[in-house]
């Protein structure tokens, strides 16, 4: 395992680019009409990639403080005129959402053998460039280099609804088109704002710059944050919001998301779910947070108001749906609200329970998303009118079923509870009020899965469709049982993943709030030396 202690080795890179690989490989070597060696070979690939990526959890040390918790770093100049570096690099929580990005681009295609008949070659191409495109952009250290890989992204996932989605699949690939490429615009002249600014300043606003030179490099915003002017910090802190919130998405900027997910073929809404969405949370924690710290402070009142507003509103519209995977788009809007809300506590335990609720997120809500899928395969119906009694047909179906469920409204000991209580403690300790609405938006969320799961697996077995119906198969699930191993792991041991991410949190709030550490000491921390000489 050299390779991933050798610094020299830009391991990152190969993780990133083998889907890239694989792709062109599919492209030029096999053919159209040979659709099994196509699968085939894309899980193949998909799989090394997760094989390969797993060490660096093993290799990742989580006790480097501040810019060193950046690890496997890769750094050379791509184009020196315009100060753009190639450079690449992962703290706590981008290697968590790299796992997760890795485990499942597997899923996803290993799930995509009998939903897909059509157009096979170009499908896997493009969830295999899909993969590149995430991966890079939870790697990337440099402003212009995520852009590029957050540009890529946007192209394969608007085919992979345009093309193999739903009766409204044209409408819902450009709706995601549009609204994610405005956010896009936006973010990239905050980029530009920052980028300017480091250099001669922006003349037209008479804002003088620093005079340091061309540079993207994240980390060196990261450093020369607060020497922003909190007006300029304002603009550029609402250009990354608009392009985050988008992405995330928050109340009122979700319109988009209902509409890809229930049109998307399964495999495109579990990476929806599971990765895309967690772009724009990760924005926020990347470069929003610790290089805009003021605005940061100015804003947090309307962003949690926002979040709040989400986690409510999104509960009481998936009470209402009577399909059964638009009831699961919706529960996102109400899940990343609280993710949003625990980010925007500005304190570590929010921000610990906001990052570990994104995988949460991702786990359960990718696992929803497959179960739909099942049934939808099945019976080419989503409608929750259209089910009943299907615990009896479907035992193992109803049991993983209701585990996944369970996960996504908070059960304790499964992984949604860990991060919603994390995340109420972070809300409390900022204001109590916080918590208390958040905690509203827990009891409905478990109303409606509750009811949903009420209504599709209990009662009477009286559809003559359904009473038909095989179970779970093999390849269905080996696609499952790693995800609920998954919430059984965080659920019963979610100490490894907080120490994890310790670090990289506590370095963003001492860039929102240098002083935070000293006011506030962390639970459990160690008694200072002078106290233990005293106490002697």
């Amino acid at each position: 395992m050299g390779i991933y202690d050798n610094p020299n080795f830009p391991i990152l890179s190969l993780i990133t680019y083998i889907p890239l690989i694989g792709a062109l490989l599919i492209v030029f070597f096999i053919r159209s009409d040979n659709p099994g060696a196509i699968k085939r070979f894309a899980t193949i690939v998909a799989l090394v990639d997760f094989i390969v990526s797993v060490p660096l959890w093993i290799f990742f040390d989580p006790r480097r403080a501040g810019v060193s918790n950046f690890q496997f770093r890769e750094t050379f100049d791509w184009i020196p005129s315009l100060g753009v570096q190639y450079s690449f690099g992962i703290d706590g929580i981008a290697l968590l959402l790299v796992l997760l990005t890795t485990l499942t681009g597997v899923l996803a295609i290993y799930s995509s053998y009998n939903a897909i008949d059509h157009r096979q070659k170009e499908y896997y191409v493009l969830l295999l460039l899909l993969q590149t495109g995430m991966i890079g952009t939870f790697c990337a250290l440099d402003f212009f280099l995520f852009y590029v890989f957050w540009e890529v992204m946007l192209v394969p996932m608007y085919f992979i609804i345009g093309i193999w989605g739903g009766q409204r699949r044209l409408y819902a690939a450009i709706k995601f088109f549009l609204y994610t490429l405005a956010g896009s615009v936006l973010m990239l002249l905050s980029i530009l704002a920052l980028y300017f600014f480091n250099d001669g300043g922006i003349p037209f606003l008479n804002i003088k710059g620093l005079e340091a030179g061309l540079s993207f490099s994240v980390l060196r915003y990261h450093e020369i944050g607060h020497l922003i002017p909190p007006q300029l910090q304002f603009w550029i802190f609402l250009g990354f919001f608009f392009g985050f919130a988008i992405k995330v998405p928050m109340f009122p900027f979700h319109t988009w998301l209902p509409d890809a997910h229930v049109e998307a073929p399964t495999a495109g809404s579990v990476i929806l779910a599971a990765v895309l969405l967690k772009m724009g949370t990760y924005g926020f924690v990347r470069f929003a947070l610790p290089i805009l710290p003021d605005a940061t402070k100015r804003l947090i009142v309307p962003i949690v108001v926002l979040s709040i507003i989400g986690i409510i509103y999104g509960a009481l519209v998936s009470l209402v749906q009577k399909d059964m995977k638009k009831l699961v788009a919706y529960s996102s809007v109400s899940h990343l609200g609280f993710v949003m809300l625990g980010m925007f506590a500005l304190n570590p335990m929010g921000l610990r329970g906001s990052v570990l609720q994104m995988i949460n997120h991702g786990i359960s809500t990718g696992a929803l998303f497959l179960l739909v899928g099942v049934v939808y395969e099945r019976r080419h119906t989503r409608l929750i009118s259209e089910y009943g009694g299907l615990a009896k047909q479907m035992p193992m179906y109803a049991t993983i079923f209701l585990i996944a469920a369970l996960s996504s409204m908070g059960l304790p000991a499964l992984n949604g509870f860990i991060g919603e209580f994390t995340i109420l403690l972070g809300a409390a300790n900022r204001n109590i009020w916080w918590a208390v609405w958040a905690a509203a938006g827990i009891v409905l969320g478990a109303a409606y899965l509750l009811w949903l799961y009420q209504r599709v697996f209990w009662g009477p077995l009286d559809n003559p469709a359904n009473q038909k119906l095989d179970d779970l198969h093999r390849r269905e699930l080996l696609t499952l049982l790693p995800l609920v191993a998954c919430m059984v792991w965080i659920g019963i041991a979610p100490g490894i993943f907080f120490d994890t991410i310790k670090e990289p949190v506590d370095y963003i709030v001492r860039k929102v709030d240098p002083t935070y550490f000293d006011a506030k000491p962390l639970p459990g921390a160690e008694t200072p030396a002078k106290e233990v000489a005293e106490k002697r």
